[in-house]
């Protein structure tokens, strides 16, 4: 069973996509930005090491989410579905890079001198590989949003956040002592939720 407060954000997060789909809120489509913005943000810097690219797929994946609105069915939580979009976006920005741009390196000459091209192996995952990938980081995004606290935020400083040790320890006014404990339990409260529900890793 999910949490309590899973549960109230689904409900929450369903009644705005109401409102925006059916009703034309502005409020609506605020609301679900500033709760999503973030981490859809984070989600594609950590795939594109770009700030500018991940700033533009985010604006580009809540463009094409507010247009699919009446897709969404409150079966599923909707930043499972938004972050599915978001990676579909990523998936079409890595494909149309491959289509523009072409390395020097794939181009030589046949025997008639004629240029030809030829496919030099990727190292970036293909894109089956990525939606795996991603479908798993949203299950486990989702597992953290409903840790109690202070076992949530500390994971989400930690590993969303990439903050040290020492860095949490500040922001939290708490002993370095402390955050290492606290963390430790954190992973361990993870990983007892993962194994209960299989797992995803």
């Amino acid at each position: 069973m999910e949490p309590k407060a899973s549960n109230d954000r689904l409900q929450l997060d369903y009644q705005l996509v109401c409102d925006a789909r059916d009703h034309g809120s502005h409020k609506a489509y605020a609301d679900l930005m500033a709760s999503y913005r973030e981490p859809l943000y984070l989600l594609l810097l950590r795939m594109t090491h770009n700030t500018t690219t991940a700033s533009d797929l985010t604006m580009e994946t809540f463009s094409k989410a507010f247009l699919q609105l009446h897709r969404y069915a409150p079966t599923g939580t909707f930043s499972s579905w938004l972050f599915s979009i978001g990676v579909n976006t990523y998936i079409d920005h890595l494909r149309k890079r491959r289509l523009d741009t072409v390395s020097l390196g794939s181009i030589t000459r046949n025997d008639d001198g004629d240029f030809i091209e030829y496919q030099i192996p990727s190292n970036q995952p293909n894109p089956e590989e990525m939606m795996i990938r991603m479908q798993r980081d949203a299950a486990l995004k989702e597992i953290v949003a409903g840790l109690k606290e202070p076992y949530r935020r500390i994971i989400e400083m930690r590993y969303y956040e990439d903050l040290s040790y020492e860095e949490i320890a500040e922001q939290l006014r708490l002993p370095l002592g402390t955050v290492k404990v606290r963390l430790m339990r954190a992973k361990a409260l993870l990983a007892s939720i993962v194994k209960e529900r299989g797992n995803i890793l």
